[in-house]
């Protein structure tokens, strides 16, 4: 590959412009009802057509493999039902989530949806966290001021991106969610661990709207 091709891929030209809007409105589609992270895809043919290093965009070899599995999970559990529990009834958001609840006892809809919450781990960590910290990263630099606002920036997008779908409540969580792993990113640069939590959180999500627990879990504190 012609190295000013990959040095246009990861500048701020053209083409490395037309490059972040491409991955960045791409997304995760859906393909016959199973959900495509094709955004994540994308960053990655352009990491290796930009010849951008992997630990950039968060692709570190942990320690450990187990270790960082089960840290994840335990992360993803209690991060949602401290959401579910606390955070999101003191923002007013109802128990039960409308987007979802059709999930709620739907075993023939339970594997394509533990399909989704997967591939949503590895592909939101992916562009939101990986690639859209590396690219404006290069654009504010890593101080403190700069890294505070990327996790801020990066925060919103995402919390917007789930608007559409979920609505207020869902953007509200999806922007707590975001700086919080933001934050975790920021301070690490290692992506795995967040994307099992990130999984396990929807996970564990989905298993409170299969099991129809929604109202319970949501009124452990607040009656």
């Amino acid at each position: 590959m012609d190295e000013s091709f990959a040095a246009d891929l990861r500048g701020f030209g053209p083409l490395g412009i037309g490059a972040f809007l491409l991955i960045t409105f791409s997304g995760n589609i859906p393909v016959s009802s199973v959900l495509i992270p094709l955004g994540a895809v994308l960053v990655l043919f352009w990491v290796h057509l930009s010849r951008t290093r992997w630990p950039e965009i968060g692709y570190v070899r942990p320690a450990s493999w187990l270790g960082t599995l089960a840290a994840g999970i335990v992360f993803g559990i209690v991060f949602k039902f401290l959401m579910k529990a606390i955070v999101m009834p003191l923002l007013g958001a109802a128990p039960i989530n409308p987007a979802y609840h059709y999930l709620a006892g739907n075993r023939a809809m339970l594997p394509v949806a533990v399909w989704t919450m997967m591939a949503a781990g590895f592909g939101e960590e992916t562009v939101f966290r990986g690639y859209m910290f590396e690219r404006f990263g290069k654009l504010f630099g890593s101080g403190l001021w700069a890294r505070t606002l990327i996790v801020f920036l990066t925060s919103v997008w995402f919390g917007f991106a789930h608007y559409t779908g979920q609505g207020l409540s869902g953007t509200e969580q999806a922007v707590i969610v975001g700086l919080v792993f933001g934050t975790i990113f920021s301070l690490t640069g290692r992506i795995f661990l967040l994307m099992v939590a990130h999984a396990v959180f929807d996970l564990t999500a989905l298993a409170i709207i299969y099991w129809n627990l929604e109202s319970k879990v949501a009124h452990l504190i607040f009656q």
